[in-house]
């Protein structure tokens, strides 16, 4: 009796957070998507700007693989449902799904910091090249503009997707081996 009753909360639990963690990944990959879409239309290189392309290609990437992530996050839902279910799946196939969303959880993480790290140093490069307190300012002072920011700004919006997923899913793990 005690093993239908862990059996239904398991899956309960699986389908709620596999939900939450799949529309939250879906929200951020919607405004990631809008904001490098936006960059990329609106791309304004001026002359003597440095270009944020290394960054912002490895965001591109860790939006891939926060799409994957995200099939991963349905999986989930779909693997708490069969649980429920005369049917369901080994702790050992139900673990390695996890532990595959971990991983690219992982590795969009890593791909956004280093492309954090690529789009900052640019950026930082940028500023410290311009005079502060000139009312005239010379020929190779270029501002950074909001386009830039925004583009750090959609970096940092897949990282915390990833994160979120990543915290999910070790919930998720915890309580298929306790």
């Amino acid at each position: 009796m005690s093993d239908k009753i862990d059996f239904q909360l398991l899956s309960f639990g699986m389908k709620r957070i596999g939900w939450i963690r799949f529309w939250v990944q879906a929200i951020l990959g919607v405004v990631v998507t809008a904001v490098l879409l936006f960059s990329n239309v609106v791309n304004n290189n001026s002359e003597g700007q440095l270009s944020l392309t290394p960054g912002l290609s490895l965001t591109t990437f860790s939006l891939i693989l926060l799409l994957f992530s995200l099939w991963q996050g349905w999986l989930i839902v779909r693997t708490g449902r069969a649980i429920a279910s005369n049917a369901r799946p080994s702790r050992g196939e139900t673990s390695r799904l996890i532990k595959r969303g971990i991983l690219i959880d992982l590795l969009g993480i890593l791909f956004a910091l280093i492309g954090y790290q690529a789009l900052m140093g640019a950026l930082f490069i940028q500023a410290s090249s311009q005079t502060t307190g000139q009312l005239i300012t010379a020929a190779s002072d270029i501002p950074i503009t909001g386009l830039e920011i925004l583009s750090v700004l959609s970096n940092t919006q897949v990282m915390a997707a990833h994160f979120i997923g990543l915290c999910f899913s070790l919930w998720i793990l915890r309580r298929i081996y306790r």
